[in-house]
Formats: structure tokens, sequence, C-alpha cells
């Protein structure tokens, strides 16, 4: 009876049922305190803790273990809390050691453009003269006898037999006769020996040995060095054959050769240093003072000439000489300039890395640049950094990798043209969608100066972004757009300077025309 009374009861049953099912959920949910405090200390590990590998930043695992790309063991990450750029690439400080990655401040300077130029030592134009026979005759004897020997202005350098010159002096004999009578007559027949280059005296002598002499002698009518001797003894010349060519070397010309994309950094008055082959560590230097205003045909190159004097005869005509000149490139003034490696091409497009400040990682990020002339080691830039801009100047490939793994911007990767993110597979290849290919093909040839035309003349073809010879294996590595150029092009601008290539054989003339050293055919 008092069950029922209870549970008549409304209120009272309602709160019966409320506690009953307190009672009820306490204990189905209620768990041990220890193990409840074990999972939530696990979730929060798992949650905190991501390893990553120190080459490969893009790599995230939730457990530790190795790197699926290079097989490096795990690290922990630390987090990166700063709002950084989206578009950069974080890298440890590990991974930059093992990269090797250095960074480099953007500085203003002047501009200095260093050529290496390639010549000879040649005999001064204007102080070559050709010592002639003055009148016809067979020559009876030369006792100037091999090139290279030294001669005196006025030295007896032939003797010969000449029947004009023994009719001629029968008729100053006559004329002597008759002085008195035709002083006229006299004068003209002296006068025509005279115009035969005789001297007074062998004039004297005829008139007052009153003998006629069949072999006359050849004086040396300048001093210098035989460069070339033309005529043998027993030989026939006629009045005014040269006999020999003889120049004075006291003072030469050094011809440069300079090519086509050299001549706008090139003024007189500027210095060239060289040195010779013959005198390891001795240099010279002079002044440019002439400019050829024609390039030749053949080599495609223009002579820039230097003056020297040449006392001790150190400098020898047909010497090979290898010259450097620093242009400064006045109509930039100062200007940006950063280092070689430091750019990267991708078609018509150079890139540069920067690296970013204010954050806990080292960050970097891709920026775009416009480039002026390429100097010696560098390049002025004119648009897209600033001084003071710190960018990455060794180990600029493993960050731009690191950057194309995670499909972040990059050289083959450039913002507008974002693709989602690739394999590794499918990286190998992918220069070509952006036109940018490399290709490697044998070009024959000899030394320095061969790498150096071979390479200017593969750079200068519109297009090719980078180009290098090695002399020891005779292989050419290049990269170009194939948009703008083939290799057909490449090697036929190669073979026009005379380097036969795989595809393309150089013309005979223009082979020929090379300096000894470069002539590579067999």
């Amino acid at each position: 009876m008092k069950l029922k009374t209870i549970f008549s009861n409304l209120p009272l049953r309602s709160i019966l049922f409320v506690f009953a099912g307190l009672i009820l959920g306490w204990l189905i949910f209620h768990k041990p305190q220890g193990e409840s405090g074990n999972n939530v200390r696990t979730v929060q590990e798992n949650h905190h803790t991501i390893w990553t590998c120190a080459m490969h930043p893009q790599i995230r695992m939730d457990d530790p273990g190795q790197c699926p790309i290079c097989g490096m063991d795990l690290i922990p990450l630390e987090q990166q809390i700063a709002d950084i750029n989206p578009d950069a690439i974080v890298m440890t400080e590990d991974a930059l050691k093992l990269a090797e990655v250095q960074t480099t401040i953007v500085r203003t300077e002047r501009p200095v453009k260093k050529l290496r130029l390639y010549g000879k030592v040649q005999a001064d134009e204007r102080l070559i003269q050709t010592q002639a026979a003055h009148f016809p005759g067979r020559i009876e004897k030369l006792l100037v006898s091999f090139t290279g020997e030294e001669v005196r202005k006025g030295q007896l350098i032939a003797q010969i037999y000449s029947p004009a010159l023994i009719t001629a002096q029968e008729e100053l004999l006559l004329a002597v006769k008759m002085e008195e009578v035709q002083p006229l007559i006299y004068n003209a027949a002296k006068e025509k020996l005279r115009q035969w280059k005789l001297t007074e005296n062998q004039i004297s002598d005829i008139e007052n040995s009153g003998a006629v002499k069949e072999i006359f002698d050849i004086y040396a009518t300048a001093s210098g060095t035989v460069t070339r001797r033309i005529v043998n003894t027993g030989d026939y010349v006629s009045q005014g054959s040269p006999l020999f060519e003889i120049a004075d070397l006291s003072n030469v010309w050094v011809l440069f050769d300079a090519y086509e994309s050299d001549l706008p950094w090139i003024r007189k008055g500027d210095k060239i240093t060289f040195t010779l082959q013959a005198e390891p560590g001795s240099e010279y230097s002079g002044n440019v003072l002439f400019i050829d205003p024609v390039i030749s045909q053949k080599t495609r190159v223009a002579r820039v000439r230097i003056e020297l004097a040449n006392p001790g005869n150190n400098l020898k005509p047909e010497m090979f000489v290898t010259g450097t000149l620093e242009a400064g490139l006045s109509t930039y003034g100062n200007s940006l300039i950063i280092p070689g490696s430091a750019v990267l091409w991708t078609g018509k497009r150079s890139v540069v890395w920067q690296k970013l400040t204010g954050t806990e990682e080292p960050s970097f990020v891709m920026k775009e640049v416009t480039l002026g002339p390429a100097l010696s080691d560098g390049y002025i830039v004119t648009e897209g950094i600033k001084e003071g801009d710190e960018i990455v100047t060794n180990g600029v490939f493993s960050v731009d990798a690191a950057a194309q793994l995670s499909g972040k911007p990059s050289m083959m990767n450039l913002p507008g043209d974002m693709t989602p993110a690739r394999s590794r597979d499918s990286l190998v290849n992918y220069s070509s969608s952006n036109n940018l290919l490399h290709s490697s093909f044998h070009v024959s040839g000899n030394c320095e100066m061969c790498k150096d035309r071979i390479e200017k003349a593969a750079s200068a073809v519109p297009g090719v972004s980078d180009a290098s010879w090695d002399i020891e294996t005779n292989e050419m590595e290049l990269n170009y757009d194939k948009s703008r150029t083939d290799l057909l092009s490449i090697q036929s601008s190669i073979a026009a300077v005379g380097h036969d290539t795989e595809l393309v054989r150089a013309d005979d003339s223009v082979y020929n025309a090379l300096p000894e050293c470069c002539l590579y055919r067999k």
C-alpha cells in the first residue's frame, strides 16, 4: 500500500526517475581516472609532434621513421608560429648546412665588365720597308741569305750583273768627254745613274777609272730585321722587283680579336693587360689606339690594336697573347649587381631566391628579376629586387628543388603557371613544357682560345641561356629555348667561326684562318 501510495504521487515519481537516470549514466560512462589521463596525454602528444626530413622539409609524418625520398631518419618538426608568405619555402638549419646554402646581401656597385681577349704580336706596318732592285739584272751574290737576319742602313746586301747598267756607264763615259761642249748630256747621264740609286761615290769611281763595271753592289736602304727573303742567287729581277722585306721591330703592334658582343664595351684609350706564353708570370700593358671599323667576314671578329716599344726584342711577331680589359659601364652608373651563381633561367625569365626576414626558421621566396648586361662574374639587375635584400648565391638549385617538390613557385613552376604538385618522376622532363631544353654534343677544338670562341658563338644565338665547352672531352653543354632556336642553328653558328660539330662542318677557308694552336683537323 505504501509503494502504491508513493508511485501514485506524480511529483514524487518524477523525482525518483531523474535520480535513477543519473545513477545509470554514471555507471555506463565512468572510467578509472588513471586510464582517462593516459588517453588524453597520448592524443595531445600525437597532435603536437610532427616528423619531417632535414633535406626534404615538405615531408610531414605523424610518426617517426625514414624519409620516403632519401631514406634519412625523420626529425621532430618545431612548428612555425609566425605567419609567413604562403609562397615561401621553409628549410631547417640542418637542411641549409647539408645543402651548403649561402646568401649574400645585394649592394650597389660600379659595374665593371672584364673582357678576355686573345691575339698576336705583329710588326708595325708603318715600319716595314721593301728592299727593291732599282735596275734590272741577275743576282750574282746575296750577302743577306736568310730570314731573321739583322741589317743596317747602308750595309752591302747583294750584287747584281746588269746589262742595262753597263750601257748607262758607257753613256756616262762618253758624256764625260763632251762635258765642256755638252754639259746637259753629261748631267743627264749622271742623273740616270742617280735614279737607279747609285751613290755619288759609285758614280765618281766610274768617271775616275774610265772603266765599265759589270757587277754592282746593292746597299740596304733601311735598318731592321729581314722578315721575308724573296730572291735567290741567280734570279733575274726587273727594275722595282722586291728583294727583301725589312721590318723595324723596335716598336710592335699587338692585335686582339674582339667578337661582336665585345665591341660595345671597348673604347679607344682603354687599358689592356696581357701575358705571353713564352714568359709566364710577366705582364705587359698598353692602351687601345685603334679599333677595326670592319668585321671580318670569315672569322666574325674585329681587330683591336695597341702599340708598344720593344727595346729588348722580347715581343716577337706571331707570338700568341692573352689579354684582359676591364671596361667600366658608364651608361649604367652605380647599379645593383648580383653574382651569376644566384640566377636561374627559365625560358625568357630569370629568377633569384630571396631570404625573408622576421621568420623563426630560414624561409625563402622566389623573385623574378630583369637583368642588364652580363659582367665577368655577375649581372646588373634593373628590376625585381632592391639594395639590402638577401639572396641565395650558393645552393640555389637545392632551394628551388625543395620548392618544386612542395608545389610552391619555382623556376619550373612560376606564379601564374601553377599546376598541382608533381612527383619526382614527372619533374624530370618538366623543363620541356616551358620550352627550356638541355643538350650536349661534340665540338672539335684544342685550346683556351677555342673554348672562348666556341662558347661565344653558341651564346650569341638568341634563345641560348648558357653554354659551356669542355677542352678535355670536347663536349658542349647548353640550355636553350626551343621556341626561339634549335640545335641546327646553334651548331651552324659554332661552325661559322671555324669549329666542326656533329651536324655541321666548318668552311675550309674559315678553319684555315684560325690560329695554329686552334687547328684540330689531322
